[in-house]
């Protein structure tokens, strides 16, 4: 099982830093996600950092840009690394895409197939000056007299899906080069929910996600994995993800509090302890390092990645350098 991670950091310089660190570390792919950053911007920025390690997007959003734009940044981001990019596309919620992003959601499983088909479409012949002509029910490219006038590092770069539930997950399976867990993914879920749906073949890259909450005391790093389980716990779409693992009231105690106004960054407070072990990897350097195993034969990467929400810069800092730590010996 690969180790890999998603670094944080307070500005982008730290990011970097973080980034490199873990490469040193032995972390195979650094990845990069999608939410108070650009995943592009800081997969360039990281691409300048690392000389060996990986780099990927997990996730970008696939509808809030166009197929063209991702298809032309993916490009970019594999010459920038050399050839060592892996775009990570997911559908995100519905509210994310057309509140906060003004983007059409309808359809998500028609529209992201759509998408990864004129992605790779425009990667493979960009180059060749032919037209490029889609007509799909979601996605329509009609350009002629277009020739991207650089010859791409290569001609088909990775494309791994983010996937919760059962259709898109199966999705994943057919298109995808990998598929890329939810930031909460337990061994039973993927045991029981993911791999019956995915049917991975030879190649295909199974990356499970695992948030790290690393403290020398485990009720100090439970407490501080807290706020991450009340971010995800605020989206009522997740509602059978937590239903599997017995947490539904729970679940829905969390979207009570966000619905009555409570900070996203305060939801720790409505999280029980019942909810932390089963979807964090909480604990010593030592308890984590057990928990991560315990994925061994059902993925074939590990993503790591420190518990940010709710937390102060300072305490994701601290935990950030003791997964690093994790990293280096684990490797």
């Amino acid at each position: 099982m690969r180790i890999t991670y998603a670094p944080w950091g307070e500005t982008l310089g730290e990011l970097t830093e973080a980034a490199g660190a873990a490469q040193d570390a032995g972390a195979e792919v650094i990845w990069l996600p999608e939410l108070h950053r650009s995943a592009t911007v800081s997969a360039a920025a990281v691409a300048a950092a690392t000389s060996g390690a990986g780099v990927g997007s997990a996730i970008a959003l696939a509808f809030t840009r166009s197929p063209m734009i991702t298809a032309l940044e993916a490009l970019d981001l594999d010459e920038l690394t050399g050839g060592r990019f892996v775009l990570g596309l997911g559908s995100g919620a519905r509210r994310l895409n057309e509140n906060w992003h003004n983007a059409d959601w309808e359809r998500p499983l028609v529209r992201l197939r759509e998408t990864v088909e004129v992605i790779r479409m425009i990667i493979a012949t960009a180059h060749t000056g032919e037209p490029l002509r889609y007509e799909g029910e979601t996605q329509r490219l009609d350009i002629r007299g277009f020739r991207r006038p650089y010859p791409p590092v290569r001609e088909r770069i990775p494309i791994y899906l983010a996937a919760v539930g059962p259709q898109l997950t199966r999705l994943a399976g057919r298109i995808g080069d990998g598929w890329i867990s939810h930031e909460l993914a337990s061994p039973a879920y993927l045991r029981e929910h993911v791999l019956p749906n995915l049917e991975p073949g030879p190649g295909f890259d199974v990356v499970v996600s695992g948030c790290c909450s690393i403290a020398d005391d485990p009720a100090v790093a439970r407490r501080e994995a807290a706020g991450v389980l009340g971010f995800y716990a605020s989206v009522a779409t997740y509602k059978d993800f937590f239903a599997f693992h017995g947490l539904a009231e729970e679940h829905a105690a969390v979207v009570s509090a966000f619905r009555s106004g409570v900070a996203a960054a305060e939801l720790a407070r409505a999280v029980p302890e019942r909810m932390i072990d089963p979807l964090v990897l909480a604990g010593t350097p030592d308890q984590v390092a057990g928990r991560i195993a315990a994925y061994e034969g059902l993925a074939t990467t590990i993503k790591l990645s420190p518990a940010v929400y709710g937390n102060a810069p300072d305490v994701i800092r601290a935990c950030q350098a003791r997964v690093i730590a994790l990293i280096k010996e684990l490797t």
